[in-house]
């Protein structure tokens, strides 16, 4: 099979089209035929070889979606040629090893492009919300980074819950499209103060979630934007990881949660078993969409990674095989 593999971490040189053997599913595992894959920022860390823990060589990607070529020993649930998709690491290939319990069933009214869109930013996104958050109907919601594919996926979620939701971007034409997606007020960080405006739109009781993924450029402007009781939850650090604040967060009774889905104890017994129940029919029935901005080719997987640094893109980067 043909798969991206990176022996030496480094710009986009060292991403190479190989051919490679096919991986045979071990206990628990299903192979997947590879039909779409989708981008992710952290992908473009491992490449540099600054994501915490990656080994070399590996194949890229953490996403797909496509159909069961093969089950491994003691899986149930699923069948050979069944629309599926899942996270898995080394879904920039052809083929792909997904354990079963990360599995899904694509839905009908899903193409396989869309599928690939949804693992990673959408099982963050709940995560970060229906299970860390423990968000409730009515509550403010602030998003980061609302134009990527885990702030478009949180945009959907907390709009469904019945929630008011700001979001931000570093672009004007990210927070119109936000908003074209039920985003209830929108800033530019790059240019506004959040938090004078977060007051202004809440009357001064600020928001009861945050969501963090900037980091250290826009730390203070979300601390400053929370209100009593709120909570921040942090999954990501695009820019800059050493954040500094104030105890006086105190008074507001502040809370502060990090988050990762791949070393969470609660994300499968929690969030992927509540995923399946409620989120997976939601897209069945069309209330959640995959957010896509552009399909390529996954022999442009060099290209994929140009746009994540570029930032210009709203959703997901999506490579079809």
């Amino acid at each position: 099979m043909k798969a991206w593999i990176v022996r030496e971490f480094g710009g986009l040189d060292v991403m190479h089209w190989e051919d490679l053997p096919v991986p045979e599913p071990g206990p628990g595992q299903v192979r997947v035929r590879v039909r779409a894959t989708g981008m992710n920022f952290a992908e473009t860390r491992m490449r540099a070889g600054t994501y915490s823990g990656q080994p070399l060589p590996f194949v890229v990607g953490m996403e797909a979606a496509g159909v069961v070529d093969k089950l491994g020993e003691g899986v149930e649930g699923f069948a050979v040629d069944q629309r599926v998709f899942g996270r898995a690491r080394g879904a920039h290939a052809e083929y792909v090893c997904i354990d079963a319990e990360h599995l899904l069933p694509l839905p009908d009214n899903l193409g396989f492009e869309q599928g690939a869109a949804v693992p990673v930013g959408w099982l963050t996104a709940w995560h970060a919300l229906h299970t860390v958050a423990a968000l409730r109907p009515g509550q403010r919601v602030l998003i980061e980074a609302v134009a990527s594919s885990v702030g478009s996926a949180a945009l959907q979620i907390a709009k469904q819950r019945g929630c008011w939701v700001a979001g931000t971007a570093s672009r004007d034409d990210k927070v119109a499209r936000a908003r074209e997606w039920g985003l209830d007020a929108g800033y530019n960080y790059k240019r506004e103060n959040l938090a004078e405006r977060i007051a202004a739109d809440t009357g001064g009781q600020g928001v009861d979630v945050g969501l963090m993924t900037i980091g250290e450029e826009t730390a203070t402007m979300l601390f400053d934007s929370m209100g009593m009781g709120g909570k921040i939850v942090m999954y990501g650090s695009t820019g800059g990881r050493q954040v500094c604040f104030s105890l006086n967060i105190g008074v507001r009774n502040v809370e502060l949660h990090s988050m990762s889905i791949s070393t969470s104890p609660r994300f499968m017994p929690e969030s992927m078993a509540s995923f399946r129940e409620i989120a997976l029919p939601l897209f069945a029935q069309g209330v959640f969409k995959p957010v896509l901005d552009v399909v390529l080719p996954l022999a442009e997987l060099k290209r994929a990674h140009q746009m994540i640094d570029e930032r210009t893109h709203f959703g997901k980067i999506v490579m079809t095989v």
